[in-house]
């Protein structure tokens, strides 16, 4: 059984074109603080970067390449048959979608995730599905057969870009699980959606020297220092 975790990146973000080659710190963009956040799971046999086949994304491809991390390339706009392609090529059992806006994405939570679903006899894992955990903490855990069956069965732009939804919205043909925090704390958010969301993971990453940097220690420095939360209160996904 390989656990292979896909990250989808791209340089064609509406919201905030480039982003995941921004840089989160002095000198690091946001897609090498996904990696290394990434590269303390226990359970994560291999990490692929799946970016599109589009030439401004070359500069993905380039950046995987200088951390050693191997890119998949695909299709732009059919998300869902760029991760079917990329597990189908490096025979993943078990896939891990992780998206490259989450540049503190928490370890130990996707490690959780991912041992739930090892635990039981799910199709699809997911802390994001119904929200409880704060933005910029989304792990999906589901088996190749349930992403191959997805693959065949989505027929709208919306699930074929979203990859999962058709899976989540099929209770009926999977067996679905969704990992709930112990208090909704989902108004909190550390994603990179905008100018406002970045700034604020620069200054997270300035005052929380250690690495791995975990939804706790983002926590407390938000019970430290509230006006945070205000930087990018007004910035949302929709």
């Amino acid at each position: 059984m390989v656990v292979g975790c896909i990250v989808q990146a791209r340089m064609g973000s509406t919201r905030l074109p480039g982003k995941v080659l921004m840089n989160a710190d002095e000198k690091n963009p946001i897609l090498y603080h996904v990696i290394t956040q990434l590269q303390n799971c226990k359970f994560l046999d291999k990490i692929v970067i799946a970016t599109t086949e589009l030439k401004e994304d070359d500069k993905i491809e380039e950046f995987a390449a200088s951390m050693n991390i191997d890119c998949f390339r695909g299709s732009s706009n059919d998300v869902l048959e760029r991760y079917y392609r990329c597990a189908q090529k490096f025979s993943f059992s078990i896939i891990v979608r992780i998206t490259a806006d989450n540049p503190l994405i928490d370890p130990t939570l996707v490690d959780d995730v991912i041992n739930i679903f090892n635990s039981n006899s799910f199709d699809y894992v997911s802390n994001a599905h119904i929200r409880s955990f704060p933005h910029g903490t989304e792990a999906e855990v589901f088996s190749f057969n349930a992403l191959e069956k997805t693959w065949k069965n989505a027929k709208t732009n919306y699930e074929k870009e979203h990859v999962t939804p058709y899976l989540y919205n099929n209770p009926d043909k999977f067996n679905i699980f969704d990992v709930i925090y112990k208090e909704n704390i989902s108004h909190l958010r550390w994603t990179v959606d905008k100018i406002d969301d970045l700034k604020l993971v620069q200054i997270i990453l300035s005052k929380i020297k250690k690495r791995p940097v975990l939804m706790n220690d983002i926590i407390e420095l938000f019970s430290k220092e509230p006006n945070l939360i205000k930087i990018n209160a007004n910035t949302s996904k929709n």
